[in-house]
């Protein structure tokens, strides 16, 4: 940040990311939750044999090398968790609704943990406590009320564990509905859906080991310091064995340039840190399928010129179908364009493309950079094109890895939260069930929005997340919101969409995942998956928060006998023994065969993926290269503009705020600042420091009321940002999304492509936390 200008939080970090500023804050947040002895007992156990799994990010455990195996976040993720501060029946008689909106998301969460069932009191404009009995009577009477099962919303979070997922989808389908808007609607849809047209499967391809065996490693759209900072380890023993590492991201990451590992005493005492990134290329937001199609570009031009191996011709003709509709969309593709698009030089991209032409094994990670485009699908299925030009999918140190974000959100899916049944999940729930599930299609996340707006649906129950927060367009979708009939969240905290009212209003508090978990039969452990596709045990120790607590398996249960008299499943022996639930799910999904076996074994085990393997479940039996539309991920519009991206701070886990701190872009104290590069800013006529406006224009500039679409009196803080490219924190910068700007194939709202223009504002200070 080169200016003279003093911006009171605003400075300037130059230290590594891990390293000595780690430890403080993971000091800093045990400290801050007041329960130093619950919270470093509950780390002692964080992703170890027979402990539980972390409830931050879905990276993979590792071989248990080190009796610490979490990182910075994840320990602010436990601490936050197994807090000693409570939110009691007394606190709600005090704080009415109307007041407790006024707080900031970050202080609603650090209020702590819900200690009993609550129900929202109109006449006093407060929650008041409710006995269990009476809260799953309130939402059965309401359920069976609809006129139609469709006319009900079941959100998922995606740290809800297999076990509560997959009753939560049997309980739903049993009802008739398939109305499943989950978080990663909003995140990593467009791989869901673009990666099984591509080569037949949703998930990624590698496996944690495939890292000590790639000659190359790109890593495109992602932030790992913060959104999934076990990866900095995996990255640091790449690096040191000199393999290529390369970053392709619009804002230099501290954890994609050097890392100290707080586990490593040499690097700690000597201040030393790993270099990561052998070199960083900032593209502008939405330029990533130019720089994909001009890498390949570059391939099909080498390849015609003679050069040896460039392309894998041989696995194209085994494996592939639809290289020459491919190849002849690439040629018709210009240099010109594709740099003007992408924001990198054609030497640049050319540069890139022949490390990946010179390196055998090829991973390529990806996070959100690309997903969360108008064309987030295409983006996908482009970086499945490029490593299947060279075979780079189903052999060991090669192949797609995309990064989800919370733990489980990926296992969620796989033990069918989806508004997309397919036949062998209908197929599959007759077996186990005795009854036939809807077919047709439901709502994702944003579908289930519109339907609330439109007066379509009714009720809204929530296992666990902040789907308010979380969801793009606020100004509609809190107003939709408040129209239910019902709304019921199942969380440990309370968060704003808690305080957005409908008719009736019930909060149930459920166990963490770091809590003792004791039901009829005895003590209980659940499942998640990683995102490579590893499944194993996680099982709380702390005694729960409340007495009043129960876990998310038993609540769905509760919910589902309250609502179906006559049902066909045996909710009562299921919750008393979690081993029931996964004999279920075996019969479901044949994958989870030998289920309860499997999860008794260390480290659990690895569900089985075709594509690993070279097997291609599409319907050609072949990966399909397919082709993206133009060049622009975003639509094109005729004036000239910026493009915003929103971006999470390092004190942050998807909507939970840590602090209002953003230590490695040295940001202290505050969350309304605009990152823009400093030519950027003079062409605006604006500098460093200035209160700004942020405007959206285009098709969505108008908000639903007529409204310019805006945030105002942000500040402006230069940035080595991309050129053409600013960032804005999320949840604050999602104003600026409109709901209906959407991937039309993912439904995946574009987070990382608002057109934009800044302007000097006429607000003149904010809170700092705005």
């Amino acid at each position: 940040m080169a200016s003279k200008t003093k911006i009171p939080g605003v400075s300037k970090y130059d230290g590594p990311a891990g390293g000595w500023g780690a430890l403080r804050a993971v000091a800093q947040a045990i400290g801050g939750q007041m329960a130093i002895g619950r919270e470093t007992s509950a780390l002692r156990r964080v992703n170890q044999p027979a402990g539980f799994d972390c409830p931050g990010c879905a990276w993979p455990d590792p071989k248990h090398t080190s009796s610490f195996e979490f990182c910075e976040n994840g320990a602010k993720a436990v601490s936050w968790e197994a807090t000693a501060k409570r939110v009691r029946p007394e606190f709600f008689a005090a704080n009415t609704v109307t007041s407790l909106w006024d707080l900031s998301d970050y202080a609603l969460e650090s209020l702590g943990r819900i200690t009993h069932p609550m129900a929202y009191d109109a006449k006093t404009d407060t929650y008041v406590a409710i006995e269990w009995n009476e809260a799953m009577a309130r939402i059965g009477e309401a359920l069976r009320a609809l006129p139609d099962p469709r006319m009900a919303e079941f959100y998922t979070s995606g740290r809800a564990s297999n076990e509560a997922a997959f009753l939560y989808q049997i309980f739903v389908r049993e009802y008739g509905s398939n109305n499943f808007p989950d978080c990663s609607n909003m995140c990593h849809e467009a791989t869901s859906v673009g990666l099984p047209q591509s080569i037949g499967v949703g998930k990624g391809t590698v496996t944690l080991e495939d890292f000590d065996h790639c000659d190359a490693l790109f890593c495109i759209g992602h932030n790992p310091g913060t959104n999934h900072p076990r990866m900095l380890s995996t990255l640091r023993e790449v690096a040191k064995r000199g393999v290529p590492i390369i970053a392709v991201n619009p804002l230099p990451e501290r954890g994609l340039e050097r890392f100290t590992s707080p586990q490593d005493p040499v690097e700690m005492v000597a201040g030393m840190a790993t270099p990561i990134a052998t070199t960083y290329y900032q593209i502008k937001s939405g330029g990533d399928l130019a720089m994909l199609k001009g890498m390949m570009k570059w391939l099909f031009d080498e390849d015609r010129n003679g050069a040896a191996g460039v392309i894998d011709h041989d696995f194209i003709r085994e494996h592939t179908t639809g290289i020459d509709a491919l190849l002849a969309d690439i040629d018709a593709t210009s240099w010109d364009v594709i740099v003007a698009t992408s924001g990198l030089t054609r030497e640049e991209i050319e540069a890139i493309a022949k490390i990946y032409s010179q390196a055998k094994n090829v991973i390529v990670c990806y996070g959100m950079g690309i997903t969360q485009h108008a064309h987030g699908t295409e983006n996908v299925q482009q970086i499945a094109n490029l490593l299947l030009l060279r075979g780079n999918i189903g052999r060991q140190g090669a192949g797609i890895c995309p990064l989800r974000g919370h733990s489980n959100v990926q296992g969620n899916r796989t033990v069918g939260i989806t508004e997309k049944p397919n036949d062998a999940l209908i197929a599959g729930i007759e077996r186990a069930f005795g009854f036939t599930a809807p077919k047709e299609h439901g709502h994702d996340a944003v579908r289930a929005i519109q339907a609330i707006r439109d007066g379509h649906s009714k009720v809204l129950i929530s296992l666990g997340g902040n789907l308010a927060v979380a969801m793009s367009d606020p100004e509609a979708t809190f107003a939709a919101m408040r129209n239910l009939d019902l709304t019921v969240h199942i969380t440990t905290k309370l968060n704003r969409s808690q305080l957005i009212i409908g008719k009736q209003s019930i909060i149930l508090p459920c166990l963490g995942r770091t809590e003792l978990d004791v039901q009829a039969e005895g003590v209980q452990s659940i499942t998640v998956e990683d995102s490579m596709s590893m499944v194993h045990a996680s099982a709380g120790e702390l005694e729960p928060a409340s007495e009043h607590l129960r876990s998310e398996p038993w609540i769905v249960a509760h919910i589902a006998k309250a609502t179906l008299p006559n049902t066909h499943v045996e909710w009562d022996a299921l919750v008393a023994n979690y081993d029931r639930i996964r004999e279920k799910i075996a019969i479901v999904y044949p994958d989870f065969f030998d289920f309860n076996q499997r999860i008794r074994q260390p480290g659990g085990f690895r569900l089985y993926i075709a594509a690993s393997e070279r097997k291609w479940a599409t319907p050609e039996g072949k990966a399909r290269f397919l082709l993206a539309r133009g060049l622009d991920e975003d639509p094109a519009l005729p004036s000239k503009h910026l493009k915003l991206t929103t971006i999470r701070s390092h004190d942050q886990y998807n909507t939970t705020i840590y602090s209002l701190n953003d230590r490695y872009r040295g940001i202290t104290g505050r969350r309304d600042v605009v990152f823009v590069n400093a030519d950027d800013l003079k062409a605006s006529g604006l500098k460093h420091g200035d209160r700004i406006d942020v405007e959206v224009v285009g098709p969505y500039a108008a908000d639903t009321n007529g409204n310019a679409r805006a945030v105002r009196g942000f500040v402006a803080v230069t940035y080595p940002i991309a050129a053409g490219t600013v960032a804005i924190y999320y949840p604050e910068g999602n104003c600026l999304v409109g709901l209906d700007s959407f991937d039309p194939e993912s439904g995946t709202p574009t987070y990382k492509s608002v057109p934009v223009s800044l302007r000097r504002s006429r607000v003149k200070a904010l809170p700092v936390d705005a």
